[in-house]
Parts: structure tokens; sequence; C-alpha cells
């Protein structure tokens, strides 16, 4: 981080001397002038390519960064994926189970209320049964008390 600071910094100057170099040479000698420029270029340039360097490195150092987070993420999206295939499968198994369940229970009902419409003729006679019952115990009663 330091390092990248410093060459900016030497760029910043470098670029800046060769200003202030190139309006200085226009007071002096017309031979000079190219060799001083073509110094300060190439120095330029090598801060330049430095720099360069360094944030192709970190462009670098970000993709493959990127790229492994990048798997990271696929790779879970894809374990989600099979953890919820398993309960959706599950969860049909259980809704068809609990389905046949509740037809079975449904025709027992069903069946259960077909037996029950006889009952009401049942009751009705074991009603009479049991005053049949209730007028021969009075009977033997009174038979019995008799003497």
């Amino acid at each position: 981080m330091e390092a990248e600071e410093e060459q900016r910094e030497g760029l910043a100057s470098s670029s800046i001397s060769v200003t202030l170099t190139s309006s200085s040479e226009n007071s002096t000698s017309e031979s000079s002038k190219p060799s001083l420029n073509q110094t300060e270029i190439l120095k330029a340039l090598e801060v330049v390519e430095r720099d360069s360097v360094a944030i192709a490195d970190s462009f670098s150092s970000l993709f493959s960064s990127l790229r492994f987070a990048l798997s990271q993420v696929t790779g879970s999206s894809v374990d989600h994926m099979r953890c919820f295939s398993d309960a959706a499968g599950k969860l049909q198994e259980c809704t068809l189970d609990a389905a046949t369940k509740g037809n079975r229970y449904i025709n027992s009902c069903l069946r259960l209320n077909e037996e029950m419409k006889g009952i009401d003729n049942l009751a009705l006679q074991i009603k009479a049964l049991r005053r049949n019952v209730d007028t021969l115990d009075s009977a033997v009663n009174k038979f019995l008390r008799l003497p």
C-alpha cells in the first residue's frame, strides 16, 4: 500500500519535473532539450509501467478472490438445492401417507354411518322389549306376593 503511494508520488513529481524541465528548457539551447526530455519521459514511463504492473497484480488478486468466493457460493447453492429437493421429496411422501390414512378414516366413518342408520329401529325394538320385560317382572312380582 505504501509502495503504491510512493509510486504515485513519484509519478506526480516526475510529471511536474517534466513540465518544469520543459518550461525551463525553452530558455536553454535547443540541443540539450531532447536529451533531458527523453530521460524524464523514460523515468515517467518506468513509473507508469511499475504502477501498471501493480494495478494488474491487484486486479489479478481481486479476480482470484472473486472466483474463489463465487465457487463457494455456487457450492452452497448446490447444497441448498439438494437439501430442498430432499425435503420436498420427504414432504411429498408424508403427504401421500397422510392422504391415504385420511381416506381410510373417511371410508370407516362412512361405513359406520351406514351401520348407524339401522340403529334407530334397533333402539325402538329394545325399548319395546324393555317395556315387555318390565311388564313381565311386575306380573311375576305380583304372582309371587299373593300368599
